[in-house]
């Protein structure tokens, strides 16, 4: 019985529909019966009236809402999205006689930052690169970009442009702490080359931790459905209001094509990293001053917890709080570091912990540092100095 309904309501709207696009036709056809006499004004403005609520009317059955939204999002932000191609200089011949040639080295997306020529990507999308060049949506010109500064601990980098268009769209960043788990995402870029496409999902999971290409987990990703393929890192996603809310990094996928398994770098960690960026060519992380043993020699020595200090730089506020790295005695042998347990209570136990640990502070904060020296526990406070 609800299949019948739903039939006949079905019937009904495609009879509608069609009733609809036949008295459209009439109205714009020069030929119609309405053409054949001759209309007053007020005739004139009542037939033009009709015709855009008819218009309107076509235009509400041919497309769902969730279709405008998306064609929207693109249309409004398309302009704001780049393809950022990485060259490299390569070298044929021998000593003085070999001649430099540019090589293709890869490429991937991007996004306008600002209206001073800011173009925010991927760090894996650059590296190694010689040169870079920037393409936009409809633009025939390729523009010449330069790197202002990279961050590869979050896979971001920043370029600038040489020469700027006539005209740039910034893109509107959201807040990705606020994100829920399956609202709309919507990622653009150039997967394969193919510029400027856009693909449509869901937030699938927030809060994600995630291996970078800098060595160190990436907290907080964002996990989407959304279709991304080799060529769309560095691009944006978006959110139904057509505000990044990430930048598309990598794939989960065994044949390195999209499963439907995406990670975004969230647009809070970008927010602040960006600025620093640009402002300052870097990013200015807080540290203790140490250097830490490397993992291969501090399991060599069975120690399990903590991490060992190698190296303290002079006048740093590990050195002034009286850490103490590796030293040798009087026969020549090596004693063990001080093995940092905790950070304000956190536990670290290799580079990568502590890494995620301090960025949460920032230069000239004030930590605890509890610490073992020999079967002694002890703790101190120190404050964090720019790396």
């Amino acid at each position: 019985m609800l299949d019948q309904h739903s039939q006949s309501n079905k019937f009904w709207q495609q009879i509608k529909l069609g009733f609809l696009t036949f008295s459209l036709i009439t109205i714009l056809t020069p030929n119609s019966a309405f053409a054949l006499f001759g209309m007053g004004e007020e005739e004139s403005k009542e037939v033009s009236q009709k015709k855009e609520e008819i218009i309107k009317e076509v235009e509400a059955y041919s497309l769902l809402q969730s279709e405008k939204n998306t064609i929207s999002v693109f249309q409004k932000n398309v302009k704001s999205v780049v393809n950022v191609s990485n060259i490299r200089i390569a070298r044929s011949g021998w000593w003085f006689h070999a001649e430099e040639f540019e090589v293709p080295a890869g490429a991937g997306s991007g996004f306008v930052w600002d209206k001073e020529g800011h173009i925010v990507t991927n760090f894996h999308v650059i590296q190694g690169g010689d040169s870079f060049v920037v393409s936009f949506h409809q633009d025939k010109e390729t523009y010449e970009a330069e790197v202002v500064g990279t961050y590869p601990q979050k896979d971001i980098a920043v370029l600038k442009l040489k020469k700027k268009p006539s005209k740039l769209y910034p893109v509107t960043p959201g807040k990705s702490k606020t994100l829920k788990v399956g609202q709309k995402a919507m990622a653009i870029g150039n997967p394969f080359g193919l510029d400027h496409t856009i693909t449509s999902g869901i937030i699938s999971a927030t809060g994600r931790k995630i291996r970078g290409v800098g060595g160190v987990h990436i907290n907080g990703m964002i996990q989407t459905d959304c279709s991304i393929n080799p060529g769309n890192s560095g691009g944006p996603l978006y959110d139904s209001q057509g505000r990044v809310i990430g930048m598309n990094t990598m794939i989960y996928s065994a044949s390195g094509s999209s499963a439907g398994v995406g990670f975004s770098v969230p647009i809070d960690t970008i927010n602040s990293i960006v600025p620093q960026i640009i402002k300052h060519g870097k990013v200015k992380r807080p540290g203790l001053g140490i250097t830490l043993l490397e993992e291969r020699l501090k399991h060599y020595f069975g120690i399990e917890k903590g991490i060992v200090v190698k190296y303290v730089s002079p006048s740093s506020p590990a050195a002034e709080s009286g850490l103490e790295g590796i030293q040798k005695d009087r026969r020549g042998r090596y004693i063990l570091g001080d093995i940092i347990l905790e950070i304000d209570g956190q536990e670290v136990n290799d580079y990568d912990e502590i890494f995620n640990v301090l960025d949460k502070y920032n230069v000239g904060d004030k930590v605890d540092v509890t610490y073992l020296r020999g079967d002694e526990k002890r703790t101190t406070k120190l404050k964090l100095m720019e790396l």
